[in-house]
């Protein structure tokens, strides 16, 4: 049991910040009439890939290449094979995002190869996740001073603090420009996507006998 009045209020915080990661997709492809021959393009094709990432290794955070896929193609029967169709995707996480852009217009300069992203994010472990926390405590404590504060009151101790909610907004895609002039290179401008870091807490204190009128 617990002497005196109590007051529980929730905290809320949020945070708009600038991303820390930016995930893009890389699939390199082969399609051909025998299979050992699509299966050699793929792999020259998936090895021009991991060159191009190879010089661009210091930017990089981490890259997973785990979705092959080789299949047959079939006549409009379905009962002879006319050729095969192999794809190996390569999921890359950048930090340095000055070199986004001209590294994934390199790989989609690349023979049969698609680009896909990127998507921005925070890291797990993000000094903006600690910050929302500590902000939505203060917010939870200056709530209950308030209320305190209506009823003649103050806030004496805490009583009970929990998690009530996190997260933060989903990677966002790019906004891009892109920039061709006669005998120039391609240019990519791309905009990291802020994200949206959100915190929520609930927590109850005791407060002094309040002063009714």
């Amino acid at each position: 049991m617990t002497d005196g009045p109590v007051v529980a209020v929730r905290g809320e915080a949020y945070r708009e910040v600038a991303p820390e990661l930016a995930r893009f997709q890389v699939t390199a492809t082969a399609r051909e009439r025998d299979r050992e021959v699509t299966l050699t393009r793929l792999a020259e094709r998936a090895a021009a890939v991991r060159v191009l990432l190879d010089e661009h290794a210091a930017a990089l955070d981490r890259r997973e290449a785990g979705d092959l896929r080789v299949r047959p193609e079939t006549n409009r029967s379905g009962e002879r094979v006319v050729g095969y169709h192999g794809s190996v995707t390569t999921s890359v996480t950048v930090t340095d995002f000055a070199v986004l852009a001209e590294l994934m217009l390199r790989l989609a300069d690349q023979e049969q190869v698609e680009v896909a992203g990127p998507w921005w994010s925070l890291r797990p472990d993000s000094p903006a996740h600690r910050e929302a926390r500590h902000a939505a405590i203060a917010d939870a404590l200056q709530r209950a001073r308030e209320y305190a504060e209506a009823l003649g009151a103050r806030v004496t101790a805490l009583l009970e603090l929990a998690d009530a909610e996190e997260g933060f907004a989903p990677m966002a895609g790019a906004a891009f420009s892109r920039r061709m002039e006669k005998g120039a290179p391609p240019e990519l401008e791309l905009d990291p996507q802020p994200q949206t870091v959100h915190a929520v807490v609930r927590a109850r204190f005791t407060v002094s006998d309040p002063v009714l009128p």
